[in-house]
């Protein structure tokens, strides 16, 4: 069974010079080529850049997940809970990823505010 693959592959096209900045960063972590680019993306801090193309799918998560919650708890509430045991775990892994997700961004948006009225107010 060669060329199967049980995890699903990510890719992306680099110039020359970021991905000999990328080698030689890999070849200093000590790390496999998959873990550091996995340490990467998932511990590193994320830079927001404040415009509408970021914010916009932030906020339409943040709807989804405050209709789904409802529904939920409005069930919950009911004692109709239609959710298998698994199914309420996959829910709160995913939002669980979501919030930190989140809060990930909102620390890196936090330039936006910091010295405003907003940090102020906090």
């Amino acid at each position: 069974m060669s060329n199967v693959h049980k995890n699903p592959t990510i890719s992306f096209r680099v110039s020359e010079w970021e991905r000999r900045e990328i080698e030689t960063r890999i070849k200093a972590s000590g790390l496999l080529k998959k873990d550091y680019f996995v340490r990467s993306c998932i511990y590193n801090r994320i830079c927001v850049v404040g415009k509408k193309e970021t914010i916009v799918p932030m906020l339409e998560e943040m709807q989804n997940m405050q209709i789904i919650l409802k529904e939920v708890a409005e069930d919950f509430k009911n004692g109709e809970v239609t959710l298998s045991e698994a199914g309420l775990e996959e829910m709160r892994c995913d939002f669980e990823s979501l919030v930190r997700v989140l809060i990930d961004l909102l620390d890196g948006a936090e330039y936006l505010w910091r010295g405003t009225e907003y940090e102020r107010k906090g």
